[in-house]
């Protein structure tokens, strides 16, 4: 089965658009950064928003019945699934029910979980995904490489071709502003068209009973106004326990995600609209399960800002395919073996643990900790190949040795300054093909440390 490491090969071989794209990344890390240094309690939101969310997960079943409670009280239609099969027969059945063949959707991370489009698409309902970067990746018949810039691995001549083909635009066309005139003529006759419009959540609030869509577009406010029916789908995360907590989240999403103060919009709703109706679809779909890993329950807090695969060296190189799951980055990275240990046992060693994920995560989720435990788990399975897994142990025998670990750097540094360059950078040297080894010192620190110490063990 292929891991990481080479799906990563494949897009890194392609080095202008891996450069491209780890500096794409990083400048909106940096955006990142601004933002929060302009707001001198960034750090106090933060630790309230964990804290929050903690609470949240302690009694989240309570919050979540007082959710359909209120929600049911000013009209909102509650629907619960276990799972992805479940979650996509609710939204099917509400739809078939209806007579909706024409879809209009925004951005939900959860429908491209589940699976949702082509569950829709081969029932005879078009669904069409109306963020423009999901639109992109959509006609190109692609998923998401980023969960808040779904085309971030695209540049805008490859979206100009695309564009013409499928769309009649300009041939050779690659202007942004006219790539994205023509998107907003096409979509603005699916959302004219549209029957029913599909949203995620970004928050629901139990107090209240209603839950918030955040966007940039406005796509997911023309989605849901325009036609009679709105269904929202959340993941069972997604709950917080009043309305005041709300101003928190809303704080450290944008400015974490896109270097933003907020969303451009940023939509409450809290009744169906007149005349219309609006269900929410509640989903587990494996939450449950990490809820009870006490080492991995905290990646429940999660609120999809991106921050942490902007900041992640792994990724900017790699590429979100590279992860062959919805959520990609460090937090995929954490989530995805506990739903497919075989799959995905190769993720968690997708990282450097620099330890960066968890600096910028806004709700202080500790994922260079959790990745490494998941590296454990794969171990303790025997998830790894047996050349690495002998590698290891010797390498922990060398190290847990004074003398085998002074006389491995003595012959690792000769080696460095005479062996052949072929024979130094030879297939075995999967390090080195990237990356140029580092010139090696006449002596170790250790052994500087005696001479200008004045001898005596270090």
């Amino acid at each position: 089965m292929t891991g990481h490491a080479e799906r990563a090969a494949r897009f890194a071989a392609d080095e202008p658009r891996a450069h491209w794209h780890d500096q794409a990344l990083w400048f909106v890390r940096l955006k990142r950064d601004r933002m929060a240094a302009a707001v001198p309690e960034w750090e106090a939101l933060r630790e309230r928003a964990a804290g929050v969310k903690a609470h949240a997960r302690a009694r989240l079943a309570d919050y979540l019945e007082q959710f359909e409670r209120e929600a049911t009280r000013r009209g909102i239609r509650v629907h619960w699934a276990r799972d992805a099969d479940e979650h996509n027969a609710v939204v099917h059945r509400i739809l078939s029910e209806r007579g909706v063949t024409r879809v209009v959707k925004s951005k939900s991370m959860l429908t491209e979980e589940c699976h949702l489009n082509p569950y829709l698409a081969s029932r005879g309902i078009e669904v069409v995904d109306t963020d423009l970067g999901e639109r992109i990746v959509q006609l190109a018949g692609e998923p998401p490489s980023h969960i808040v810039l779904p085309a971030i691995h695209k540049k805008k001549e490859e979206i100009g071709e695309l564009f013409h083909r499928t769309l009649g635009t300009t041939a050779g066309a690659s202007d942004p502003t006219y790539l994205t005139q023509a998107a907003r003529a096409h979509l603005r006759e699916k959302f004219l068209a549209a029957q029913a419009g599909l949203t995620g959540v970004n928050f629901a609030i139990a107090e209240t009973g209603g839950i918030v869509v955040c966007t940039n577009e406005g796509n997911a406010d023309m989605g849901t106004h325009l036609p009679p029916l709105h269904v929202a789908c959340m993941g069972v995360e997604k709950i917080v326990p009043r309305l005041a907590d709300l101003s928190v989240f809303l704080r450290l999403l944008a400015r974490s995600a896109t270097g933003q103060p907020v969303t451009t919009y940023t939509t409450h709703f809290h009744a169906p609209r007149p005349g219309g109706e609006l269900h929410v679809v509640i989903v587990d779909n494996g939450r449950s399960r990490l809820l009870a890993e006490e080492e991995f329950r905290g990646a429940l807090a999660c609120i999809r800002c991106g921050a942490c695969m902007n900041t992640c060296p792994v990724f900017r190189r790699s590429g979100g395919y590279s992860y062959a799951w919805t959520i990609p980055g460090p937090i995929g990275s954490v989530l995805a073996p506990g739903r497919d240990p075989a799959a995905h046992g190769s993720l968690p060693f997708a990282s450097s643990l620099c330890g960066s994920c968890g600096a910028v995560c806004p709700v202080k989720i500790p994922l260079h900790d959790q990745l490494l435990a998941r590296r454990r788990e794969v171990v303790r399975a025997g998830g790894q190949p047996l050349a690495k897994r002998l590698a290891m142990r010797l390498g922990g025998w060398i190290l847990g040795h004074r003398a085998l670990y002074e006389l491995a750097g003595r012959l690792a540094r000769l080696a460095l300054r005479h062996l052949p360059r072929a024979l130094l950078y030879g297939r075995w040297n999967a390090w080195g093909r990237q990356r140029e080894l580092p010139a090696a010192p006449a002596e170790s620190f250790r052994d500087a440390w005696r001479r200008t110490r004045g001898g005596g063990r270090g």
